[in-house]
């Protein structure tokens, strides 16, 4: 079991480090703690031992796409309430249509506006605490 906080949790998930250490520096803005995974099984891992408030998952990712670690968040009773925001350069109609399906609570497209990406995350950890 997570111990308790006192500041929201928040994981990035993506396999380009350069651009988890850009969002890793520009999302400190936020009153949150961070934690980073460059891989799909290492962020399911992660989710599962620290139990984040929310996650921002790439949705092309190896070992595991983002996809498959959002159904995994949903299909766990323990995991379920974790926000989810899926961040990805398929094309926005096609990560608009597939991302609900498996159960995130928003979408962002690469390239991304980092104030869409901000609102939607501080909107997202707002309704976890």
């Amino acid at each position: 079991m997570a111990e308790e906080r006192t500041r929201p949790l928040l994981l990035i998930a993506d396999d380009d480090p350069e651009l988890v250490g850009l969002l890793n520096k520009r999302l400190q803005t936020l009153d949150c703690d961070i934690v980073t995974a460059s891989d799909g099984a290492e962020a399911l891992a992660k989710i599962r031992e620290l139990r984040p408030d929310a996650v921002v998952l790439d949705v092309m990712m190896p070992r595991m796409n983002g996809w498959e670690v959002c159904k995994a968040i949903r299909a766990d009773a323990e995991l379920a309430g974790t926000g989810i925001i899926m961040l990805t350069g398929i094309g926005e109609s096609l990560n608009k249509m597939t991302s609900p399906l498996y159960g995130a609570d928003d979408q962002v497209d690469k390239p991304f506006n980092f104030n869409e990406l901000l609102f939607k995350v501080r909107k997202l950890l707002a309704g976890r605490r």
